[in-house]
């Protein structure tokens, strides 16, 4: 683990005697890497969360991820931004498999690194990462399984268009055992071209009508699901509840045609991780556990604050 950051004797003289060294002379400076596509519009508030903190420190913080989300593209991403010899990485974890060695190689390079979004607090400390800012998948999960369930809801459909990352699929299998059900085949596989996703969705309700609710991952599958209950006639007669929030998704809350949209709070998952390598590196100091940016349930009743900065820091 890399140690933090000392100011030399000389340096310090200078700084006492008046302002001759600009500490963007010595700005640290850390890569924040995701997995997400560049047609993912979820992740504005992530990159706005990386900007701001990068302002508000004083110091350099690049943004990179795999163009179509391609996560070998990803791995190799990480491997770059190591070689590049930052302060520190932010990345997610959104395959264990995929990018475990190339983070745990970050990490015995002397880099600080903080897991974000994706993963879990185990699999962070697997790797040597300082910690894990991000919302526990399965638990969110079960809380709104929970609140379905006191809902009077029995059975569901969830609407994965990220399948490939197991972590964010435990949001699917914490709502079934929320719910107190098996989630067997009501894990549909939507892909992530949205004229797909409302094809699927609208073929997976028309070949099980009784479905009780529709659960979306995220914005990417929630905003076609809107386009096809408006579609099929179902909007706001079907229980509907969605990981994460975005323009559509606070109007569809406002109207009713979804019931809840849980926040994990992309915008701090962005903006803490900056804050607190800044501090770590400068004087060494670092909060003694991980951090739960979510699961917060966000409905009609308050949707004021939420409603004007979505998709811009909520």
């Amino acid at each position: 683990m890399k140690k933090f950051k000392l100011l030399t004797a000389a340096v310090l003289s200078m700084a006492i005697a008046g302002p001759l060294v600009s500490m963007s002379a010595i700005a640290e400076r850390y890569v924040l890497v995701s997995h997400a596509p560049d047609s993912d519009s979820w992740w504005n508030t992530v990159k706005n969360g990386v900007a701001l903190a990068g302002k508000q420190m004083d110091v350099e913080v690049e943004y990179r991820n795999p163009p179509t989300g391609d996560l070998a593209d990803m791995a190799r991403i990480i491997q770059q931004a190591a070689a590049s010899n930052p302060d520190g990485i932010i990345t997610t974890l959104a395959d264990y498999d995929v990018l475990s060695e190339p983070i745990r190689n970050a990490v015995d390079q002397g880099i600080n690194v903080i897991i974000m979004n994706s993963g879990s607090p185990e699999q962070a400390r697997e790797v040597g990462a300082l910690m894990f800012v991000g919302q526990p998948e399965y638990d969110a999960g079960f809380a709104a399984g929970q609140r379905a369930k006191g809902d009077g809801i029995k059975s569901f459909v969830c609407v994965n268009h990220a399948i490939s990352n197991a972590v964010v699929s435990e949001r699917c299998r914490g709502f079934a055992a929320g719910l107190g059900v098996e989630l067997g085949n009501s894990m549909l596989d939507s892909g992530q071209d949205p004229a797909e996703i409302k094809n699927r969705v609208l073929a997976y309700l028309s070949s099980n009508p009784d479905t009780d609710a529709i659960l979306t991952i995220g914005p990417t599958s929630a905003d076609p699901t809107i386009l096809a209950l408006q579609e099929n006639g179902l909007a706001g007669d079907i229980y509907f509840g969605t990981f994460d929030l975005g323009e559509n998704i606070v109007k569809a809350i406002k109207s009713g045609v979804i019931q809840w949209g849980i926040d994990q709070q992309p915008f701090l998952q962005a903006y803490l991780p900056v804050v607190i390598l800044a501090n770590y590196d400068r004087y060494g100091v670092l909060p003694g556990n991980n951090i739960n940016s979510g699961p917060g349930f966000v409905t009609k009743d308050g949707l004021a604050l939420v409603e004007k900065y979505a998709g811009e820091y909520r």
